[in-house]
């Protein structure tokens, strides 16, 4: 059995870090400015950008065995579920009449 390690290029981790920059100050644009209800979906996206920036790269999972590459986008299914049925809950629930609102 052969185990080959790759080694990635500094370079690489230097355009993933500029990347991360770059949407970490959009981020801060985006907050600054009213989206409506677009607010929380585009917050979601940028933050998920960036987390699979982090894991694909810096976590190597990119160069990992497919088992990993697998149990990581599990782990991904598993929170998508989490937020689908939380947001589910939460537009589904009949807000009660509380005086002074």
């Amino acid at each position: 059995m052969s185990t080959e390690h790759v080694i990635t290029p500094v370079r690489t981790y230097v355009l993933v870090f500029a990347a991360l920059l770059v949407f970490t100050l959009t981020t801060v644009v985006v907050a600054s400015h009213d989206f409506g209800f677009l607010n929380t979906a585009i917050a979601l996206g940028i933050a998920c950008t960036k987390a699979t920036l982090v894991i694909w790269f810096f976590m190597a999972v990119r160069y990992n065995t497919s088992l990993t590459k697998v149990t990581v986008i599990s782990g991904f299914i598993w929170l998508l579920i989490l937020f689908v049925f939380g947001m589910s809950d939460y537009l589904t629930r009949t807000w009660m009449q509380v005086p002074g609102r």
